[in-house]
């Protein structure tokens, strides 16, 4: 049997810093890492932006879900999460049965920071495909985290991610899965 402690998911808001996390984290605690963003573009060999232009949302959370459920048979796992995975189906059951379900949360403000510059990304567009004013942006990203929510805060672990240095959030996340696994 896989232990829940064997599989750590990081879930949050776009711009939290999961993909930048992941890694840094496994690299800690001796785990392999996988981004799920990242391994979806790799296997169908397009990106996340051109994915949902072509395809539409549906296709790619299939994808996601399709990944996701490939996890469960992994052990000693970092897995960076899409930022609404945990909000489709029964993504949350899956990753909650079989594994640490941590959040990195942050503020509106500090992901409107960290997002705007890249410009790839689907939710910076409006319908037309035109890059939205920070006011809308920030808007939209104070919409989608109280829609969000009631998910991320079914986690086991909740970490206030913002402008620290990078270490020491991994040191707090560690610190926390530790205290986590000891209860």
């Amino acid at each position: 049997m896989v232990e829940r402690q064997n599989k750590i998911y990081l879930t949050g808001f776009m711009g939290s810093g999961k993909s930048t996390l992941a890694p840094l984290l496994a690299n800690v605690l001796g785990y392999t890492v996988l981004d799920l963003d990242a391994e979806i573009e790799r296997l169908n060999n397009m990106t996340i932006s051109e994915m949902f232009r072509i395809h539409g949302e549906s296709y790619f959370r299939e994808k996601e879900h399709t990944i996701l459920l490939q996890t469960k048979q992994e052990e000693n796992i970092i897995v960076a999460l899409g930022g609404g995975t945990i909000t489709i189906g029964d993504n949350l059951d899956i990753i909650k049965s079989s594994g640490l379900l941590v959040y990195l949360k942050t503020t509106p403000e500090v992901i409107l920071r960290r997002v705007k510059r890249k410009e790839t990304r689907p939710m910076l567009h409006d319908e037309k495909g035109i890059v939205l004013t920070d006011d809308a942006l920030r808007e939209r990203i104070r919409a989608l985290l109280a829609k969000r929510e009631p998910f991320y805060s079914q986690a086991d672990i909740t970490i206030e991610v913002g402008d620290v240095a990078i270490a020491f959030t991994v040191d707090r996340i560690i610190k926390s899965i530790r205290k986590h696994i000891d209860e």
